[in-house]
């Protein structure tokens, strides 16, 4: 903006001296005071212009250095905020990474569930899988000198496990009725739901009849109780908390009229716990049992050893009777034997000398 000034200024003062000399009639001579005046302000313009472009310089370097120091400030900020970015990046891509393995682990889990579901479609293979579940339970909790397997009653009926107690059996059998349940929650109507809650129920009744006929069999050795296994829980959580009818009877109340108790995982556990005490217990009375006749048999060896020690006792007394007499014998025999030493004419201590000859 200062050199626009005495540029100006310069074309200004220029034709000041050009009118100047036109209207003089002495501008002839006076032309060489002129151009010495002009040359004279050029130099003055020039020097001006040089302190101008120098003052301009310095100020456009000192811009330019501000703006060089800002960029700098701003390419750093810029790179932190880019670093900070790649790391939110690499973070959101580990995220990701981790998601898409637990989103596959999902649905390979998806996918094993869908062919178990497959897999249980099929009745043998669901009683399978329950009598796997039962057997593994009673052989973590019981002694296994107590669990029987598959137990063969006389009348040829096979249940699946038998708990053995002091002398009784008590009888568990696996039921796993999925099917007419899976369809009770499958209904989209209320009609369709009461329908297969009514068939799934009629189910469990069966079974708690097949039990009840099968595996309560007191005269060989069984309890006149059985226990019915159910290896789900909301399966035996709708059988004993929702299973009342349309005609007011309870499945629950069914089964223990029939003397068939209904028991899930849970429960069965709790059961099983109280078998264990109740298993001590029968241990410890017959441990007590077995104390109780060994001390019977050292109360027996204790009255001979009596017997033998008084008798011993009485042969001692003879003995010591047999020894005072032998001793008062003794030095009465002493006495006579020093009587008869001490008459006159008798040393019975002096021995004769026998001659050499």
């Amino acid at each position: 903006m200062e050199i626009i000034t005495v540029i100006l200024m310069a074309g200004v003062l220029l034709l000041l001296i050009l009118l100047l000399f036109r209207q003089s009639p002495n501008a002839q001579t006076d032309y060489s005071s002129s151009m010495q005046m002009m040359q004279q302000q050029v130099e003055s313009l020039r020097s001006d212009m040089r302190s101008s472009m120098q003052l301009v310089t310095e100020n456009l370097n000192q811009q330019l250095h501000g703006i060089a120091q800002q960029m700098q400030t701003q390419t750093a900020n810029v790179g932190s905020r880019l670093d900070a970015a790649t790391r939110v990046i690499g973070d959101v891509q580990r995220n990701l990474g981790e998601l898409g393995k637990a989103t596959q682990e999902i649905k390979e889990l998806g996918q094993g569930v869908s062919t178990l579901e497959e897999l249980l479609r099929a009745p043998k293979l669901r009683g399978g899988l329950g009598e796997l579940l039962l057997e593994d339970l009673l052989r973590q909790v019981l002694p296994a000198e107590h669990v029987l397997i598959q137990h063969r009653f006389n009348n040829g009926q096979t249940v699946d496990a038998a708990i053995r107690t002091s002398d009784r059996l008590v009888c568990v059998d696996s039921k796993f009725p999925l099917e007419n349940f899976r369809k009770l929650y499958a209904g989209v109507s209320d009609a369709e739901k009461k329908q297969f809650r009514k068939i799934f129920f009629n189910d469990v009744k069966k079974h708690i009849d097949a039990i009840a006929g099968k595996y309560i069999l007191p005269d060989e050795g069984t309890y006149p109780f059985a226990l019915m296994y159910i290896p789900a829980e909301n399966i035996y959580y709708e059988v004993i908390i929702k299973g009342n009818e349309d005609n007011g009877e309870n499945v629950y109340s069914y089964a223990i009229e029939k003397k068939v108790i209904p028991v899930s995982p849970n429960s069965f556990y709790a059961y099983l716990q109280v078998i264990v005490l109740g298993l001590r217990g029968l241990q410890i009375e017959h441990s007590a049992q077995e104390i109780v006749s060994s001390l019977t048999r050292l109360q027996g060896d204790m009255e001979k050893v009596r017997d033998t020690f008084e008798t011993l006792g009485v042969h001692l007394n003879n003995a010591r009777n047999k020894y005072d007499e032998a001793d008062k014998r003794l030095n009465a025999f002493e006495r006579r034997l020093d009587g008869i030493a001490g008459r006159p004419g008798l040393d019975v201590h002096h021995e004769p000398k026998l001659q050499i000859l």
